[in-house]
């Protein structure tokens, strides 16, 4: 899973997540049903987490009856789940959450941010995502980095050497935990890959028409 893979803590510490919660995080939603690719809503937004089988229809769930289902729903290109729904199965302490469409929301995975803007003066212990105060995760998949036993032995060792050295903090969250991390991969891409190769488009070679004038070929 993800470069290097977990390493032997990692065994340990899967105890005391539910089973389901890994495979939840590495599972990419909204793609089309390949059971029901034909039907008007064959959109794969469900999860059951009895099954833990890879994202569902809604027309899936038939096969699922007396199951644990979940919805998973989007925000900015990322996926996301009502507060309502998971903290039935998951306690979410810490982890900050968001209001969308009149909803209480967490993310499922990380999301990316070059660096805290100025003035922030509280982030994820993991990403270092800019947070309110009362929150110590941005995401999930960052609070199950973040409260493994392998990245607090990691953070603690670096603050007995270095202080409250803040690069050196950093470093564990962005170096030491890095194999971790990229077992959660966001499951929903974002557009800038598309938006790139659009601005780099080049323009045709201009050529005249018969009658003298310009035409320009986009």
């Amino acid at each position: 899973m993800g470069g290097g893979g977990p390493d032997e803590d990692d065994d340990k510490e899967d105890v005391k997540w539910p089973p389901w919660l890994r495979p939840l995080l590495q599972t990419s939603f909204f793609v089309q049903c390949k059971l029901h690719a034909d039907a008007h809503k064959s959109e794969c937004n469900m999860y059951c987490l009895d099954c833990m089988k890879g994202a569902l229809c809604s027309l899936c769930l038939a096969y699922h009856k007396d199951h644990r289902a979940i919805q998973i729903r989007r925000s900015s290109y990322h996926d996301v789940i009502r507060v309502s729904e998971i903290q039935k199965f998951l306690d979410i302490t810490g982890i900050q959450t968001y209001i969308i469409n009149s909803a209480r929301i967490v993310f499922l995975n990380e999301r990316p941010q070059p660096r805290p803007g100025k003035g922030v003066t509280n982030t994820c212990q993991v990403c270092e995502r800019s947070l309110l105060d009362s929150f110590s995760f941005c995401s999930l998949g960052c609070k199950i980095v973040g409260a493994s036993k392998n990245f607090i032995r990691k953070k603690k060792i670096c603050k007995e050497t270095d202080g409250s050295d803040a690069e050196s903090l950093k470093g564990v969250s962005n170096g030491s935990t890095k194999s971790k991390r990229q077992s959660f991969t966001p499951s929903t891409p974002t557009p800038t890959a598309m938006n790139y190769r659009t601005a780099k488009r080049r323009k045709g070679v201009p050529h005249r028409s018969p009658m003298g004038g310009l035409i320009i070929e986009y």
